[in-house]
């Protein structure tokens, strides 16, 4: 063999050392993929996040280690049809170094709301939908293969931990197919939206409907059911389950109709944090834990006479989901988190009390 030969050769084994040595590093940066055999018990969550900005809530979030981390909607702050400048505030998002922590040591899930769809409290009427589901789903590494890229929408759910302990979470979209709102007088909180009782008027559509009624029948001992939109809150003006009554209502009977146990809403956009409960004829209490925001945060916060006392905080914070499950009636414990850490409220909800009787 000739020397050029031998020094080409011995350059390929480098090479091809090398090459296995930085796959082993990106597996090592990557901590061991999730489980999905094996009971989780903790999960995080948030929205509102401006992309440009400093995003310490990152720290806290990582420092916790959850599980998983879903993310609500407003993941940026797009409000564009360019779908240049879409891409350029993703590609921001992905240069946060806490991002890029939190992507390498959680499993990471999401929905969208107004924002990261492309316009602010657009729906069905928002031109360039199409390709912004592309870029959602690319971003967040969805396979190609898989059914998220063939609906029109981005809703689709995910199941973690064994047959006793199984968790559904459910991420419905409340953009794609979402009829217009129709727009009042302004309240005294600067809210304008007034409800639409249409029969037409739909938040999910046909398709998502069906698609979530299905779900809703599959074995889970805890679901989480997720968007950016809050379920549960009064009517106040702004964006809410609260404009499409008949959704709301429609939404109930399904729950009732599927016998689902379990149900926990979780929810986004409002620019602060807070614990949504309603008492439902015929059916358990549900909660809706809204999760809002990561940097964008309101110092007011709106009426909601069905807040739970003390349930409520303005300022950059993140929502973190705790399952003990080795109690005989497992607890679920629901915390708002500052930058700090600091936990600055949570609130106990034992698993029998979110049982069809």
């Amino acid at each position: 063999m000739s020397p050029r030969k031998v020094v080409m050769k011995k350059s390929l084994v480098v090479l091809i050392s090398l090459t296995l040595l930085a796959g082993c590093m990106n597996e090592q940066s990557k901590e061991v993929a999730i489980n999905k055999e094996v009971a989780i018990n903790k999960i995080a969550l948030g929205s509102c996040i401006k992309e440009g900005k400093q995003a310490p809530i990152f720290t806290a979030i990582n420092d916790y280690r959850p599980d998983v981390f879903a993310f609500l909607g407003d993941n940026i702050y797009g409000d564009t049809v360019d779908m240049k400048v879409l891409l350029k505030k993703y590609d921001s998002l992905a240069g946060q170094a806490g991002y890029q922590v939190l992507q390498n040591q959680s499993e990471v899930i999401a929905t969208w709301d107004d924002h990261d769809y492309g316009r602010n409290d657009a729906g069905v009427e928002y031109p360039k939908k199409v390709e912004s589901q592309k870029i959602f789903l690319d971003f967040f590494n969805e396979p190609q293969d898989s059914i998220r890229r063939k609906r029109q929408g981005i809703y689709t759910s995910y199941f973690y931990g064994p047959k006793d302990k199984k968790v559904q979470i459910i991420l419905l979209d409340n953009r794609y197919h979402r009829t217009k709102l129709k727009s009042g007088k302004r309240n005294v909180h600067g809210g304008k939206y007034v409800p639409l009782s249409s029969p037409q008027s739909t938040m999910l559509g046909e398709a998502q409907w069906k698609w979530l009624e299905e779900e809703l029948k599959k074995d889970a001992t805890i679901r989480f059911i997720a968007g950016g939109t809050q379920f549960l809150t009064e009517h106040n003006g702004f964006e809410a389950w609260a404009n499409f009554p008949k959704e709301l209502e429609k939404l109930i009977n399904l729950l009732k109709k599927t016998r689902a146990n379990g149900v926990i809403f979780l929810s986004g956009d409002t620019h602060w944090t807070e614990i949504t409960k309603r008492k439902i004829d015929g059916y358990y209490a549900l909660y809706d834990f809204t999760s809002s925001g990561l940097t964008e945060v309101y110092l007011s916060i709106t009426p909601n006479k069905y807040r739970l006392e003390g349930m409520s905080h303005a300022g950059a914070n993140f929502g973190a989901i705790e399952i003990d499950w080795a109690k005989k009636d497992p607890v679920i414990t629901l915390k708002a988190i500052d930058v700090k850490g600091d936990i600055k409220f949570k609130h106990d909800i034992q698993l029998s009390e979110l049982q069809f009787k």
